[in-house]
């Protein structure tokens, strides 16, 4: 007796999409304590598996019991990681901007950046940096980051590299925390920003380096962040920090960020 299996276009499909969707988990998770949490939990099931397999009742039920309220642990303990994955598909497809809820529900329009005041940031970095002084700048595409700014002091003033340069010089009571950029504004200064809970970043790393990260795995913003120590300029986007890069790479990617706002 001969078995034939047939595969249709949509299983094809659905095999794709179930991979994709893997992955992105993966990517999300890779370099986190969640991702140890979650091999402990797989490891778990397969030995609850086993245990089935083998007939063993009492401890089968125990590890079932387990695994009965496995989905709302995980829900729990992943908090942040499904926030993250929601954001990645609502940041990348933008979905919010198809179908037009963002012209329907907007209060104010949020005027773009231009290429003047790119410039001024850049300046701003570079003199930072020269004097080695610290500082980290948000800068968010989509989103509006109304949380992180509520965090901080508002400003809402024109973006120029003196004031940039004059919030993060030591003495002043701003120069902690991060300033938001929103549009063609200074939106806000010592704002808070989440920390990221990577445990495989270069131990090397200050706080600033670890928020710039943290606020580009969180939300779809990128971070310039201006090293204290090193007088270095670094960029962290989708979660990832880019080293010591150049002004023009700085330049070249902030430019990305007003095409996508055009």
């Amino acid at each position: 007796m001969t078995l034939f299996i047939t595969i249709r276009a949509l299983d094809v499909l659905d095999i794709l999409l179930v991979a994709f969707l893997l992955y992105q988990m993966y990517r999300i998770i890779k370099g986190t304590v969640a991702f140890s949490i979650f091999i402990g939990f797989f490891l778990v099931y397969v030995c609850w598996l086993v245990v089935k397999a083998m007939n063993l009742e009492l401890l089968g039920t125990l590890m079932g019991q387990f695994i009965g309220v496995g989905v709302l642990a995980l829900i729990v303990v992943f908090h942040p990681e499904i926030r993250r994955f929601l954001l990645l598909i609502g940041t990348n497809y933008q979905l919010s901007q198809s179908i037009g809820l963002e012209k329907l529900f907007a209060s104010e329009k949020i005027k773009p950046a231009t290429n003047l005041h790119i410039r001024e940031i850049v300046r701003a970095c570079d003199d930072l940096a020269r004097s080695k002084t610290g500082a980290l700048i948000v800068i968010p595409r989509n989103s509006e980051l109304k949380e992180i700014i509520r965090s901080g002091e508002k400003i809402n003033a024109r973006i120029s590299s003196a004031l940039v340069e004059t919030i993060f010089f030591k003495n002043t009571p701003l120069h902690d925390g991060a300033v938001v950029i929103l549009g063609n504004r200074i939106a806000a200064a010592r704002c808070i920003l989440p920390l990221t809970e990577r445990n495989d970043l270069d131990p090397s790393l200050g706080l600033r380096h670890r928020a710039a990260i943290g606020v580009s795995e969180f939300t779809d913003a990128l971070a310039i962040v201006v090293s204290e120590e090193k007088g270095s300029v670094s960029l962290a986007i989708n979660g990832e920090l880019m080293h010591n890069i150049s002004l023009i790479q700085l330049t070249t990617e902030l430019e990305k960020v007003i095409t996508e706002e055009a």
